[in-house]
């Protein structure tokens, strides 16, 4: 394809389910899916497709009994074996043409196009999303793509630099090396997707280890990959744990760049191994990181009350609070502090749970039965430190479930105001005042998103100044970040900045080059 003949980037639609016509075309999206369950996915290394025999069994949160697919897991010879692999095709690769490989990637794109409703369900069932949710992410995974390739279309020419007397200069990028992508599971889809593409349309190569919650979706993509007309040796696909394979990819010396998506403990764990330079190693790694955040909404005194209270159900509610970018702190300035706790809480009871194939559902599952103990612990701690508004009712079904759950009255101090639960569990403190509530906004080691609901003009001035977040929004919802408008990334502990879907992203896969010839 002539890259010549991109249209302007516009975010992709998403399918409104209410009209029978898509209802009836996802209810049988779904009956395809499920008569794919418990189909066996091997390893994808250097173009060839390899069993372990020792098998990783992901299941459907919803229904823990049944499973979704059936992998292998990689070993460290096998982790060594696709670094290897890897580095041996990058020479090939990256000098595949740049309009190549964008036309690679936005074939990617019209192929996840037409196979939309297959991956919403795969989403539905492997990660327990909602069908909105799972069409969310579906969407963004295609927005990736074409956004990614407009982008290297710009960087693949030549760079402006001042042209000295008597001089040619010239300024350009060239990929990396072989990059390990690590994406996590509430994104199974999207954040892969965008990792991934980032990574081999600027002419890496990459070793792909998906999130063992959600392997299928990985394999998945991979098929997608080929389809598109990517060489199978671009990219492996390596199932398995981190345990076992993760520190491997990492430190391996051929390993020149690690782009990760999860939580703060493994993220900066990647960072240190990273840092340290190994036998053979030549270059210093680069650390691409997302790594949570524990993210506030502030409704100050004179917010729209229910905007405010419908912005934050949906924000700390939206696929079960599984978002790096979900709102579990609401602060809340004292004057509208009671109406809008007994409105919030009113509104979550009404909270619809149970599984995801069943669209009268708003939340499911958590993912797993370990994350569901971890968030059963948070909330018995919010008991002591503080006043449980709503999720006292359980909820029915043999689905990792866990209710919308309100804790009132949490002191700054408590460890539900400063740790990352990742669940449907919501903070909401009081705040003297404006100033009172930005301070406590602030008070947290991440700094992903916030949102601030304000009429106040210079309330709304100030907290763009000074709430210390990568993605701040006023009057609206704190998650639903869109590639293009909404640059993706935080501060702190919540990562190294990597603005996912933003003009600088590419950036982060590639170096500068600078050649000067005398004429």
């Amino acid at each position: 394809m002539a890259t010549a003949s991109l249209t302007e980037f516009r975010n992709e639609p998403y399918l409104d389910f209410s009209q029978p016509a898509n209802r009836q075309a996802m209810e049988e999206a779904l009956r395809q899916v499920r008569a794919q369950f418990g189909r066996e996915y091997q390893l994808r290394i250097a173009g060839e497709q390899v069993a372990t025999g020792d098998e990783l069994r992901s299941l459907n949160p919803s229904h823990p009994a049944e499973v979704v697919g059936v992998h292998h897991r990689a070993t460290p010879a096998l982790a060594r074996r696709a670094v290897e692999a890897a580095w041996q095709y990058f020479s090939t690769w990256s000098r595949v043409p740049a309009a190549e490989r964008i036309g690679m990637t936005l074939e990617a794109a019209r192929v996840l196009r037409r196979r939309k409703l297959e991956f919403d369900a795969w989403l539905v069932y492997e990660a327990g999303k909602s069908w909105p949710e799972a069409e969310a992410d579906v969407s963004e995974a295609i927005d990736f793509c074409e956004y990614y390739a407009r982008e290297m279309t710009r960087l693949s020419e030549p760079q402006p630099v001042v042209q000295l007397p008597g001089e040619r200069d010239e300024f350009f990028y060239i990929p990396l090396g072989v990059g390990v992508v690590i994406p996590p599971w509430n994104f199974p889809l999207a954040i892969l997707v965008g990792m991934t593409v980032a990574a081999l349309v600027t002419g890496n190569t990459v070793v792909l280890k998906p999130s063992s919650e959600t392997p299928t979706i990985g394999a998945k993509f991979a098929e997608v990959l080929v389809e598109a007309g990517f060489p199978e040796r671009a990219c492996t696909l390596l199932t398995g744990s981190g345990a076992s394979v993760g520190d491997l990819l990492v430190s391996h010396p051929l390993t020149r760049f690690i782009s990760f998506t999860g939580s703060r403990e493994v993220g900066l764990r990647i960072n240190e191994l990273a840092a340290k330079t190994q036998p053979g190693q030549i270059w210093i790694k680069r650390v691409v990181a997302e790594m949570g955040g524990k993210d506030a909404i502030v409704v100050d005194g004179d917010a729209d009350l229910d905007k405010a209270v419908d912005a934050v159900l949906a924000s700390a509610f939206g696929y079960q609070g599984q978002k790096c970018s979900a709102c579990s702190r609401a602060i809340v300035d004292a004057r509208l502090y009671d109406a809008f706790l007994e409105k919030l809480a009113a509104k979550a009871r009404d909270i619809q749970v149970g599984p995801t194939d069943d669209p009268a559902n708003f939340m499911g599952p958590v993912i797993s039965g370990g994350a569901r103990k971890s968030i059963r612990t948070y909330i018995e701690l919010g008991r002591k430190e503080g006043r449980v508004v709503a999720g006292d009712r359980p909820v029915a079904g043999d689905g990792y479930f866990v209710p919308p759950t309100i804790i009132a009255d949490v002191e700054p101090r408590a460890r539900v105001f400063q740790e990352e639960i990742f669940g449907p569990v919501l903070a909401v403190t009081k705040a003297k005042d404006f100033a009172h509530a930005l301070a406590l906004a602030n008070d947290s080691e991440y700094g992903l998103t916030g949102a601030v609901f304000s009429r106040d003009s210079e309330h709304l001035r100030q907290a763009t100044e000074c709430f210390h977040v990568g993605n701040l929004y006023l009057n609206r919802k704190c998650t639903g970040a869109m590639v293009g408008a909404h640059p993706f990334g935080g501060f702190n502990m919540s990562g190294t900045d990597s603005k996912a879907g933003g003009p600088d992203y590419l950036l982060l896969f590639l170096q500068a080059k600078s050649v000067a010839q005398k004429v």
